[in-house]
């Protein structure tokens, strides 16, 4: 839609100059046609760089957009971007229509579908799922009984969804009004696996907000994980049951995440780093090495820490 029409219904002031804006964007991965926000400073480097045809910010950081790029001036950015992106939203229903299947497939009857899914050769929909709109399936995959795929989503070849998993569900997004209300920033994004990824039962993988969150290939979810949206979940990782990571984490490579542990939001662990059960990670981690406790501490570490701890209970008791 227009900008014009974007401002107008979001008590946004309008434009200088107009334009056709199709999609909301990040703003590091925002292109021409595309229209971004920034609310945090420490995206600045990202504002100067970003190719979005217009940005939603405070007027202090509009002198710093790139030439051409269209500032929509509020001192309420975050929230301006949850009213905005209601415009952008799937608008859910129930109507559906045939499957496009390839050679193989395996359907029980009471699979239900939305529109335009794309199924794999050789793959098994057990009963009881849940196929959203434009979801597509690789092939020779195995879709457990009850499961739900949101709209979007796309699974790649070879992977296995245990019963009871959502896939695509929105993250938990919300701005926040002067007198309380929280208004709902409505989840753009997808949710992707790619190949040879096993999800186990009772997961909830959340779709992007704005990108998209992926689990990239080869990794190994266990039973009962949350994990928020915008997360990058690295190639051949290992995340044990009832783990949860906040939205817009990124994992490398072969991380391990031991059970009944977490991570706060926005920040990185390393390559072949692991993480012990019930370790609380608070800020981003190096890789190739082992962390315990809360706030997470390299493990030899938290091990001498405990031996303090119970060394001085013992000489007050």
């Amino acid at each position: 839609m227009l900008l014009s029409e974007i401002a107008s219904r979001s008590a946004l002031p309008l434009p200088e100059k107009d334009c056709e804006i199709e999609r909301l964007a990040t703003l590091d991965s925002a292109k021409e046609g595309e229209l971004s926000f920034f609310h945090s400073e420490k995206y600045l480097s990202q504002l100067s760089a970003t190719k979005a045809s217009a940005v939603i910010l405070e007027e202090r950081y509009a002198q710093r957009l790139p030439k051409g790029c269209i500032a929509l001036v509020t001192n309420e950015p975050y929230l301006k971007l949850a009213l905005v992106s209601a415009l952008f939203a799937h608008t859910p229903g129930v109507s559906s229509d045939e499957p496009l299947l390839a050679e193989g497939c395996e359907i029980d009857p009471s699979v239900r579908f939305g529109r335009a899914v794309k199924v794999g050769r050789g793959t098994v929909l057990m009963a009881g799922s849940y196929i959203g709109d434009g979801v597509e399936i690789g092939e020779d995959c195995v879709i457990h009984p009850n499961v739900t795929i949101y709209h979007g989503s796309r699974i790649g070849d070879r992977c296995t969804i245990h019963s009871g998993t959502v896939i695509g569900s929105d993250g938990y997004g919300f701005a926040h009004t002067a007198d309380g209300r929280h208004i709902k920033i409505h989840q753009l994004g997808n949710a992707i696996l790619e190949d040879d990824v096993e999800i186990g039962a009772n997961c909830c993988i959340d779709r992007g907000a704005i990108g998209d969150t992926v689990i990239r290939r080869g990794s190994k979810i266990d039973n009962l994980v949350q994990i928020g949206h915008n997360c990058d979940i690295g190639e051949n990782s290992l995340i044990v049951a009832q783990v949860g990571i906040s939205g817009s984490s990124i994992l490398g490579r072969n991380v391990v995440m031991g059970g009944q542990s977490a991570t706060a939001g926005h920040l990185k662990i390393g390559d072949f780093a692991t993480v012990a059960a019930r370790g609380g990670v608070t800020k981003s981690l190096e890789g190739g090495k082992i962390y315990g406790g809360f706030p997470a501490v390299e493990l030899r570490v938290w091990r001498r820490m405990q031996a303090a701890l119970s060394r001085l209970a013992k000489k007050r008791a």
